[in-house]
């Protein structure tokens, strides 16, 4: 005869998944198969609640379910939807529906209509979608945030004057301001690629059964109005089992960490005593425990590690979503994976945003280095072009020449003289260039405003494209608040109807 402990098993057995199954779960399936997949869906809890409310209203409106017992379920939705202290997720209960499910049925035989033609997968995914919901708009306002401090230091920075490097080689002359503006545009792209894969995932699967709908009426339209979804994702069994969303949403993922990591890797070098061009604010550096005069710009090495972590990520929620259709695996490690990937995401932009706001950039040094090599190498031989008649590869040549005979000295000790022998030594030919005209070729600060066409360091130039990131930026944080306000008041006006509803 079974223990009272065994028959209370059993009981949440048959509850979990009918009467198909006389036994309990083993402990080993509880304990390493249940609880996992239990963990991994905790986060679902509130947007599970939303679905299971949404559902019995309309199985109420469509006469699914009588009114009294639509009403009591609804009446002890609404009591789990506050998360009360009884409520306790025990991993021999199953999954998170099967946890709700047998709070209620501990209170309500109108349990028994809760899952009227539908998967505990039409719930859970449903929750899911919600929560991704939340999350892009939560990454995206984080993104915009990041993007406004990019901007703003461009602004200040744009005659800041640095070496820009290619290869780790110094290679022409930049500015701080245009080098950091350079990171807005990929952010630019990664707000528009969320902003298209929200559309895409922003389709209700509700009312799908698990395959192909249900003989008993759902209301497909209704449950997609009343959880604020812009319309239905057509195919019923693609609804259930789809795959390629997730897959595309950790590829986001990965793109965005890694274009925040290309800063942080530039920046941890620039701040090294080697360049010396930007030191990190005391907060966000970590000191060492063996050597005194070190600080280590820890902020960065997190971020990069972010980098390395979300490819992990995209590989695992890649394999996991390569199944055969119709298999729950394809979901299971994801639904706790992918908005812990998306949090993490978004709490490494909000800390690069803020390592940005308080980073300094040392002019000084800037300046130094432009001016201690060979840096306005390009500017001396298209000057050569355009003064002297050469055409660019031979003026190239001759440059080159230059700068391997005369390493170790900076292109600023060239002269005039020397310029015109070295002409007629490696090209055969007589040039004709003035020293006033060779002080413009070595003037870095010409140099940065000679480039004016779209794109370049010039100041005309760079207030082009931050007024264009200015209005990029505005226009997605108009439209980010306006879907955060709409499916708010979709969900106050969801849960407002059901407590009126239940009186």
């Amino acid at each position: 005869m079974a223990t009272p402990e065994e028959s209370k098993a059993i009981q949440d057995r048959v509850l979990e998944i009918g009467t198909r199954l006389k036994t309990a779960p083993s402990d080993m399936l509880i304990n390493f198969v249940f609880a996992p997949e239990l963990s991994h869906q905790a986060h679902l809890f509130e947007a599970m609640g939303l679905v299971d409310i949404a559902n019995t209203l309309c199985a109420i409106e469509l006469h699914t379910i009588s009114e009294t017992e639509g009403y009591q379920l609804l009446a002890h939705l609404l009591k789990l939807q506050e998360k009360p202290d009884t409520f306790v997720t025990t991993p021999a209960r199953g999954d998170l529906y099967t946890n709700r499910e047998a709070w209620l049925a501990e209170r309500t035989d109108a349990v028994g209509w809760l899952g009227a033609g539908r998967a505990r997968r039409e719930s859970t995914t449903t929750a899911f979608v919600l929560v991704m919901r939340q999350l892009i708009l939560e990454l995206n306002g984080t993104l915009i945030a990041l993007g406004h401090v990019l901007i703003q230091q461009a602004d200040c920075h744009m005659l800041s004057i640095m070496p820009d490097y290619t290869y780790l080689q110094a290679a022409q002359p930049t500015t701080f301001g245009h080098y950091l503006l350079g990171f807005t545009y990929p952010l630019l792209r990664d707000l528009e690629r969320l902003e298209l894969l929200l559309a895409r995932l922003n389709l209700s699967p509700m009312g799908c059964g698990s395959t192909n709908g249900s003989t008993l009426l759902q209301g497909r339209q209704q449950l997609a109005d009343l959880l604020g979804f812009k319309g239905l994702n057509s195919h019923a069994r693609d609804a259930m089992w789809q795959a390629d969303l997730f897959i595309e949403a950790t590829s986001i993922l990965t793109t965005c960490s890694i274009n925040i990591s290309r800063l942080a890797e530039d920046l941890q070098v620039y701040s090294t005593q080697e360049f010396a061009l930007v030191e990190l604010d005391d907060r966000h550096a970590r000191a060492s425990k063996i050597m005194p005069q070190k600080k280590n710009p820890f902020a960065l090495t997190h971020i990069r590690g972010v980098a390395n972590k979300m490819i992990g990520v995209l590989a695992s929620v890649t394999a996991a979503s390569r199944t055969p259709s119709g298999q729950p695996d394809n979901r299971l490690l994801i639904y706790g994976e992918l908005p812990e990937a998306m949090q993490t995401v978004n709490n490494t932009v909000a800390l690069m945003t803020e390592v940005l706001q308080e980073i300094s950039f040392n002019a000084d040094r800037g300046q130094a280095l432009v001016e201690s090599g060979w840096i306005l190498a390009t500017d001396l031989t298209e000057t050569l072009v355009q003064q002297c008649g050469l055409d660019f590869r031979s003026a190239h040549q001759l440059v080159a020449f230059l700068a391997s005979e005369y390493q170790g000295k900076s292109i600023l000790e060239l002269d005039d003289k020397t310029l015109r022998q070295a002409a007629e030594k490696v090209l055969g030919q007589r040039i004709s260039i003035t020293k006033a005209q060779l002080n413009i070729a070595l003037d870095a600060s010409h140099a940065i405003q000679a480039r004016t066409e779209p794109g370049g360091t010039a100041t005309c130039s760079m207030r082009n494209m931050i007024t264009e990131c200015r209005e990029q930026l505005e226009r997605y944080h108009e439209k980010n608040l306006a879907k955060q306000d709409y499916f708010a008041s979709k969900q106050h006006d969801l849960l407002d109807r059901a407590i009126k509803e239940v009186g």
